[in-house]
């Protein structure tokens, strides 16, 4: 359980941004699904519920999705079942249960960087940035591998543009947490592949995408390009599964999402 000595209902994303960095305890609420699951204590709890940051829309050339978006408005999304393959969609419609869909948010897992996510590979494996009040726009790519702390992720924008996408998942049961993701997705400028609950957070596979760039993708080359993935990734140890388990099966389902974007 979390508590917190003082609560702020921001009335702009400029009010929560100062109170933010005022003081490194200090921290925005998403949904508070899984901070409810340690024990922490915090100076004062930011919430940014009156902020309207709850929304999916086409904008422009994007696809903007806000941070305070619940997986289960993303899950029943019209536009992301349609657009991807729905591999946006697919990929948090067995997250546990409704009830925690219902709470969980966009922008608190991406800016986590969590793990064991299943949204952000699919995000990942797409043209995405995400849009911070601090920092501005960047490519999710970058986002992850940085260092910032204290920021604001304001929305997430996905590049609208053709793709057919594959979300591959193994989990022990329905409900629990991912052995292995893996996400491939054929957009018109080339192949990306995301690769997350390794158990560490999710990460294209650069060397399997440069080799698919290059020779193409073909029936003779595909098993060498899941070895090339296979390789280039590390992979963990947790209660769920091995790291040797993990790169073994990593293979498998790289071919099977490669063959269904081919």
């Amino acid at each position: 359980m979390f508590t917190f000595s003082k609560y702020l209902l921001a009335s702009s994303l400029e009010e929560a941004y100062d109170m933010l960095v005022k003081n490194k305890n200090n921290a925005i609420l998403g949904g508070t699904a899984y901070i409810k699951m340690g024990n922490r204590r915090l100076s004062t709890a930011i919430d940014l519920s009156a902020l309207d940051l709850s929304f999916i829309k086409e904008e422009g050339e994007n696809i903007e999705i806000g941070a305070m978006t619940t997986f289960r408005d993303i899950e029943t999304s019209d536009i992301l079942k349609k657009k991807f393959s729905g591999i946006v969609a697919c990929s948090v419609e067995d997250i546990v249960g409704v009830q925690l869909r219902n709470v969980v948010t966009a922008g608190a897992t991406v800016f986590s960087k969590y793990g064991f996510s299943d949204f952000i590979p699919a995000l990942l494996a797409l043209d995405t940035s995400v849009v911070l009040f601090n920092a501005g726009e960047m490519p999710l790519d970058k986002f992850l591998e940085s260092d910032i702390k204290q920021d604001i992720l304001v929305k997430i924008l996905i590049k609208n543009k053709p793709a057919k996408g594959s979300f591959q998942t193994i989990r022990k049961s329905n409900s629990d947490y991912a052995v292995l993701n893996v996400v491939a997705a054929n957009l018109v400028d080339g192949i990306r592949i995301a690769v997350g609950a390794r158990p560490g957070k999710a990460v294209l596979a650069a060397k399997a995408m440069e080799k698919i760039n290059t020779d193409g993708l073909t029936e003779d080359n595909i098993e060498d390009i899941c070895q090339v993935a296979s390789e280039e990734l590390t992979f963990g140890d947790n209660m769920r599964a091995s790291g040797k388990y993990r790169k073994a099966v990593c293979k498998v389902m790289l071919k099977r999402a490669l063959m269904e974007v081919m």
